[in-house]
């Protein structure tokens, strides 16, 4: 399907080393004609890492885009009644952030977004990126893959040897995903088997 003049929301969490792959795939929805509006949390604005700052993230998103970021919970609320979504993507998706979805909190600009397209019953993409998916996380990760209106980029470990539990969504895949959940599918197989550095 066509995803020319789409809004596409795109939330970014703090898995900071999975951006390299994901900014591609945001220019990807772009080029196709898609309004791409950026929403980030509180993290990815605040922090500093090896991989960059927030300050540099949020210009790159925006260059990206051709859009502001939303960056406060009030300003991602309107996303539900005043400003509909088709689409809502939130890639990386941390465990932190999964596991707050999958309990209902909402103390995020990007998980507000979330919220406020699930209202309106507008499907929401998760690409995946946390360590402790096969752990502790498991048990949201499920919730969340049995909810209505949740659909997720295929993922599988990225490094089953020293990092047993992670599992990552194969960025690739993310514009498809995006085309058949708007059409109220999921993009199958969901659990594939990745490498490094894929």
């Amino acid at each position: 399907m066509s995803l020319n003049g789409k809004r596409i929301g795109f939330g970014l969490t703090g898995s900071h080393c999975t951006y390299d792959a994901v900014f591609p795939e945001i220019k990807r929805l772009v080029d196709s004609g898609a309004e791409v509006i950026p929403v980030v949390t509180f993290t990815v604005k605040n922090t500093e890492t090896r991989f960059g700052s927030g300050e540099d993230w949020i210009d790159r998103i925006e260059e990206v885009t051709g859009r502001k970021v939303i960056d406060s919970i009030v300003g991602a609320e309107p996303l539900g009644p005043k400003l509909p979504l088709d689409c809502m993507v939130i890639a990386p998706l941390t465990g932190n952030s999964m596991s707050k979805m999958a309990n209902a909190l909402t103390d995020s600009p990007v998980l507000m977004a979330a919220k406020a397209t699930l209202r309106n019953r507008k499907p929401v993409v998760l690409g995946i990126s946390t360590n402790d998916a096969l752990g502790l996380n498991g048990v949201n990760l499920m919730r969340l893959m049995s909810t209505k209106n949740i659909y997720f980029i295929p993922y599988g470990q990225d490094d089953p040897i020293n990092k047993p539990n992670s599992m990552v969504a194969k960025m690739t895949l993310l514009q498809e995903t995006v085309e058949e959940a708007i059409e109220g599918r999921q993009l199958q197989p969901v659990i594939i088997e990745r490498f490094r550095n894929e």
